[in-house]
């Protein structure tokens, strides 16, 4: 998995003048079924969140209200993502580095995980991770 495999993906949405509504589906609009839904918010400014891999793990993560950045990490290449629209989700595949910053104050951040939560799951050490890409032995 690279950089490459990580896209922004567009998401249904509907728009009449009582508001808008956007929906995801299992398989239908992300390619992995939904098992953990958790969400980020009042992170202030200059933090970061994020800083680790996941073996496995499939990702969406969705600007639900404000703005952030998404910094991705293959070992090799890395790409900037900016998540700004509630019905825009960046899809993150497994064995990438991803760093959370630049939170817009209100910004809350939805992230639909392909997996429950399990340590074994993560890399949280930079080194590791690259060792386990095949970057640096």
């Amino acid at each position: 998995m690279s950089v490459d495999n990580c896209k922004m993906l567009d998401l249904p949405r509907f728009s009449d003048p009582r508001g808008s509504l956007t929906f995801i589906e299992n398989r239908n609009h992300i390619p992995f079924d939904i098992k953990r839904i958790y969400y980020l918010y009042n992170v202030p400014f200059g933090f970061e969140r994020g800083d680790h891999a996941h073996r496995d793990l499939q990702q969406l993560i969705v600007a639900i209200s404000g703005n952030f950045d998404v910094l991705l990490d293959d070992g090799k290449f890395k790409k900037w993502f900016h998540l700004a629209c509630p019905y825009q989700g960046l899809y993150v595949c497994p064995m990438i580095w991803r760093q959370l910053t630049n939170f817009s104050p209100g910004a809350v951040c939805l992230v639909l995980a392909s997996r429950l939560f399990d340590e074994k799951d993560y890399y949280r050490d930079y080194d590791e991770f690259l060792s386990a890409r095949g970057v640096i032995e």
